[in-house]
């Protein structure tokens, strides 16, 4: 293990000029009569540093003890965020330092933790490196138009979503009054006039869903399996859950009783509690688990890793992913032709689509969700 605390607080004084490591990640750079902090780590193969002040405003325990949070988040997947823009003057942030602020008041109303992240590494690759050290104010629609144009036919989808970001960022920056009311990234009666429609060069793409057909095989094959991530994979399919929220499942989640499953909101995409039937196939598994239970979680003592479960998934339905499993009940549904539109959408968690029947029904509709729910379990597991 690499050591750590290697420096002292006497001993910084007499160091020579240059970069002198303490251990974990923080390094004291020195130049004459100043000395700061620097926090340096590797992202995608690449060295990243961050300031963390001088040896003047920061002693080697406040140093150090940032570091070890700064360790923390990286080993979390959380995105570090320079702590010079908690104090910085609104007047002298760069479109980074905006982008920063952003992102870090986002972060709240974000339900996936990596989506900070996905942020940081698309500006990091895609804005900063043009945009990033002007000002707010500095930024206009030729530069915009540089920044997006090398991908906007070659990565259309990702670059639509780093538009949107940029349009966020600005946003953001107006609000604070850093810029005046216009928005160059803005695409409606803006961009959309120099930059082709990203619908007419890049067609969009869906998940890949099994056909409905094949999933009663499959599900015999997860069965036969039966791993942790096969059975996972089968009380995802049982309940029409997302991967996230079955990987996430807890046991204090579950009503075995009442045949139901209680997902809380910070857990749902949608940011809503959702109550959902658990036929009894799917109850018979949750006593199965019971019988391995290591702690909180229903499958496993931690998380398992989308990775994993996609990779089993693969194994026994071949190319198709396991979001697309949501595809491929709403497939089965629609053949069926017996429940009702927003029956469906309540199963999959939806808001209503007909604005009038989301202001009259205020039910949750469970009754109605359990025989769907019921006629779908004796489909994936009888056929």
């Amino acid at each position: 293990m690499a050591k750590i605390n290697r420096l002292s607080a006497k001993a910084i004084k007499s160091l020579p000029n240059g970069f002198h490591a303490d251990g974990g990640n923080l390094y004291l750079t020195k130049k004459g009569l100043s000395a700061s902090w620097v926090f340096r780590y590797k992202q995608k193969g690449r060295v990243r540093e961050l300031g963390l002040g001088s040896c003047v405003d920061r002693s080697l325990a406040d140093a150090r003890r940032l570091a070890a949070k700064m360790r923390s988040d990286l080993l979390d997947g959380r995105p570090l965020i320079p702590l010079k823009l908690s104090n910085e003057p609104a007047e002298s942030l760069l479109l980074r330092d905006c982008a920063l602020k952003l992102i870090e008041s986002k972060k709240a109303e974000w339900s996936n933790a990596k989506h900070a992240q996905q942020w940081i590494n698309t500006l990091e690759t895609y804005v900063f490196p043009k945009l990033g050290s002007k000002r707010p104010d500095e930024v206009d629609v030729m530069s915009v138009v540089d920044t997006l144009s090398p991908i906007w036919a070659t990565k259309t989808e990702t670059a639509s979503r780093v538009r949107q970001r940029l349009e966020a960022i600005l946003d953001w920056a107006i609000v604070h009054g850093l810029r005046g009311s216009d928005n160059p990234a803005r695409w409606k009666n803006n961009l959309e006039r120099v930059l082709p429609s990203p619908a007419k060069i890049s067609p969009v793409e869906h998940f890949s869903a099994l056909p409905h057909q094949d999933l009663p095989q499959v599900c015999q094959k997860l069965r036969e399996t039966d791993t942790l991530t096969a059975q996972l994979l089968i009380f995802s399919i049982l309940t029409v859950s997302r991967s996230g929220e079955a990987r996430g499942a807890r046991w204090d989640e579950m009503s075995m009783d009442r045949k139901t499953w209680l997902i809380p909101a910070e857990r749902k995409k949608e940011r809503r509690e959702l109550s959902v039937p658990l036929a009894d196939e799917a109850i018979e598994l949750l006593n199965v688990r019971l019988g391995f239970r290591e702690g909180e979680f229903v499958f496993g003592a931690k998380p398992l890793s989308d990775v994993a479960v996609s990779k089993q998934f693969k194994r026994v339905a071949g190319p198709y992913t396991v979001h697309g499993l949501r595809s491929t009940f709403r497939q089965w549904a629609a053949e069926a032709g017996r429940y009702p539109e927003h029956v469906l959408e309540k199963v999959l968690g939806h808001a209503s689509k007909n604005q009038l029947v989301s202001v009259y029904q205020r039910s949750d509709l469970f009754d109605q969700r359990m025989l769907v729910m019921d006629d779908w379990a004796a489909y994936c597991l009888r056929g």
